[in-house]
């Protein structure tokens, strides 16, 4: 009976283990995810924050030659 007992725990244990490594596997698994989810969005967003600063820029310039070309043709 004690050998069947002991065989018992063992398994008992050596599942316990096992479910041990893969919550921590997962946990890892995702906080990576997560990290790389953070950094592609943070990428994004000051990719579009560059996008409109170009744009704002080409805006202001074509305008101002725009305006001069206006004047011009006034005088």
């Amino acid at each position: 009976m004690e050998g069947d007992d002991v065989k018992e725990r063992i398994h008992a244990l050596e599942t316990a283990q096992a479910t041990q490594a893969a919550s921590s596997a997962g946990m890892e698994a995702t906080n990576a995810a997560t990290t790389a989810g953070m950094q592609a969005t943070q990428a994004a967003a000051q990719a579009g924050t560059w996008a409109v600063m170009v744009a704002g820029s080409a805006g202001l310039i074509i305008g101002m030659f725009l305006g001069m070309a206006i004047a011009k043709a006034r005088s």
